[in-house]
């Protein structure tokens, strides 16, 4: 066998748990969606993945995320300026039989559309509320409540969620930026995981950037 068979990636079909619940999802290569999992108009880039018991609606995720279980992404709103908060004024199909979804707030729901990079880290429990964008690379400690947008490279924590400390040297982050791995061919990266093993990110960034 050639060193290029080798590298030959396995089936890149989607992995799906039979628990999990989607509706009107695009998922991308390889991508895998664990148990209980519930999916609502969300697209998953390749190679990303929800752990178990995880939420997201209304999301656009990027390629190479793991986003840990008890995650929710884009959590509820209620409409606090009403008479009241509960379901009954926007959902009131599901207590009477003659009045349907309020589609106007399900729209407005819409244009509050959450939006992950790519290679984002969204640890346990954490809760990204409507219309915030995370930048490529940052990492969302666990239990965190992430209200505002997140910087590429930035590793936020805490409730509300507050900037810790960059992953990276702005110079190294805008040269990951710019290599865009994240797009490589499955090939090109199995190739490129024993240096991202074995070496330290300027090097592989020396080594990879050619």
């Amino acid at each position: 066998m050639s060193p290029t068979e080798d590298l030959v990636p396995k089936d890149p079909e989607p992995r799906i748990h039979p628990t999990a619940e989607l509706k009107s999802c695009r998922l991308g290569r390889y991508a895998a969606i664990g148990e209980r999992v519930v999916l609502r108009e969300v697209t998953v880039g390749d190679f990303s993945y929800f752990e178990r018991h995880a939420e997201a609606i209304y999301t656009t995720i990027g390629k190479f995320c793991s986003i840990a279980a008890n995650t929710r992404i884009n959590a509820l709103e209620h409409p606090m300026e009403r008479l009241t908060t509960h379901k009954v004024s926007y959902r009131p199909n599901e207590y009477f039989r003659w009045l349907g979804v309020d589609g106007d707030f399900r729209e407005r729901r819409r244009l509050k559309s959450v939006t992950i990079g790519h290679d984002v880290w969204i640890g346990h429990g954490a809760v990204i509320l409507p219309a915030v964008t995370v930048g490529n690379g940052a990492v969302i400690g666990a239990n965190a409540v992430v209200s505002r947008d997140v910087p590429a490279y930035m590793i936020v924590a805490g409730n509300p969620a507050k900037p810790l400390r960059r992953r990276f040297p702005e110079n190294v982050a805008a040269r990951i930026e710019a290599l865009a791995w994240w797009d490589w061919t499955a090939e090109k990266l199995a190739r490129a995981i024993p240096d991202m093993q074995a070496l330290e990110i300027e090097a592989f960034l020396d080594r990879w950037e050619a």
